[in-house]
């Protein structure tokens, strides 16, 4: 399904349940260095947006409205199966099993992937619209989900249920 010539890109918003310095989201705000520093360093990582994971990182380019209890996690792999790894067999997967403690319930879809030509670092602003084409329009070429990739083996085996739309 991949295109020759492409890299997968990945986008994954969400609400934190409360502000940053808040206990009930410390223990997922004091291991966001560790999870992205351990993605960067994994096999089929391409690129991440500076201050993935962040929220309120005062960067305007990162930001999703005025609300800084928002996080947005873009990156870049070099297939999904490096994606896959790193989201499911990492301790990535232990602080993806428990994102209802962190995060609120989200109404709207809020992950979304779509293919890159190599080297493209895509902005949130192309990321958002990738979003809202797969809102609007469900799987496609365009913008699709984990269901939409046969060759995404493990989100079929390891996947927990759906806290959100998805």
């Amino acid at each position: 399904m991949q295109p020759v010539g492409t890299y997968l890109a990945e986008l994954n918003i969400g609400r934190l349940v409360a502000p940053t310095d808040d206990p009930r989201v410390a223990e997922f705000m004091g291991a966001l260095d560790r999870i992205n520093g351990m993605g960067k360093r994994m096999p089929g990582f391409v690129w991440m947006m500076e201050g993935s994971g962040e929220p309120g990182t005062g960067n305007t380019e990162n930001n999703i409205g005025d609300d800084p209890q928002f996080v947005a996690n873009l990156t870049v792999w070099e297939d999904v199966q490096s994606l896959e790894h790193f989201v499911f067999n990492t301790v990535h997967k232990q602080f993806y099993d428990r994102r209802a403690e962190w995060f609120e319930l989200m109404a709207d879809q809020h992950f979304v992937m779509w293919f890159v030509g190599e080297g493209h670092k895509p902005t949130l602003a192309e990321a958002m619209e990738r979003l809202a084409y797969k809102q609007k329009h469900g799987d496609s070429d365009q913008a699709f989900g984990w269901s939409y990739i046969k060759e995404a083996t493990l989100f079929r085996e390891k996947s927990c249920r759906p806290i959100a739309a998805e």
